[in-house]
């Protein structure tokens, strides 16, 4: 079973993401709405996946992201973003994140897809 994080502000996308993943047997999903809090559990460890948002207070996505790769540098990283820019996905991939998807959610099975692609690599 591969255990996975979600750190996103907004609770209705936290609540589908988890309803519609926790589905499958084959995920642990976890989910966060404060970065910080989200961030202090991951680097704690057992996560396999970071489902991340960017924009979020406190602490945005990209910097969640360099700050979890100080002490977890292999852990799978999939940005969320309703901004799909091509700066913010450079930087994100400077920082091991290999993919993303933009928000609204086209579809929960291609989620769901991107999640279990990133887990195999």
């Amino acid at each position: 079973m591969s255990k996975i994080a979600i750190v996103d502000d907004e609770q209705d996308i936290l609540n589908v993401l988890e309803k519609f993943l926790s589905r499958s047997a084959e995920f642990d999903v976890t989910t966060f709405n404060n970065p910080v809090n989200g961030l202090s559990a991951v680097q704690s460890g057992g996560y396999d996946l970071v489902l991340l948002d960017i924009m979020m207070p406190q602490l945005d996505g990209l910097e969640f992201l360099r700050k979890l790769r100080e002490t977890n540098p292999d852990i799978k990283v999939i940005m969320m973003t309703a901004y799909d820019t091509l700066e913010r996905s450079l930087e994100a991939h400077k920082y091991g994140a290999k993919n993303y998807i933009t928000k609204p959610f086209s579809s929960l099975t291609t989620v769901k897809d991107k999640v279990i692609r990133e887990l195999k690599r």
